[in-house]
């Protein structure tokens, strides 16, 4: 199992990339955690925003599709994708994510 890992600027934005991921079977889950502080270089300077984070719960070989899509429905020139392995997953959560991306 991945988590993957991307922000939007809003709530809005955020709840649509949810639900085309899960609705497109790229994503089992998709929670949003709401208005984290932000602070990264960009165009030279400081920056500092208020954003969405996205966790993306997924599986290793949706990974390049899941970019992809993040890449061409997302607001940002630049969107943060990142995504971690999860090391330790529960028996049942890992079928469970399986049948829900159709295995």
């Amino acid at each position: 199992m991945l988590i993957a890992f991307t922000t939007t600027p809003n709530k809005e934005e955020a709840e649509t990339l949810a639900r085309r991921l899960v609705e497109q079977k790229l994503a089992g889950c998709v929670q949003i955690v709401p208005q984290i502080t932000s602070f990264y270089h960009w165009e030279d300077r400081i920056q500092k925003d208020e954003e969405y984070l996205l966790l993306i719960k997924t599986l290793p070989e949706k990974y390049a599709e899941l970019e992809a899509f993040i890449k061409a429905n997302h607001s940002y020139s630049l969107p943060e994708i990142a995504a971690i392995g999860a090391e330790k997953v529960s028996e049942d959560y890992r079928k469970w994510l399986e049948t829900a991306l159709n295995r």
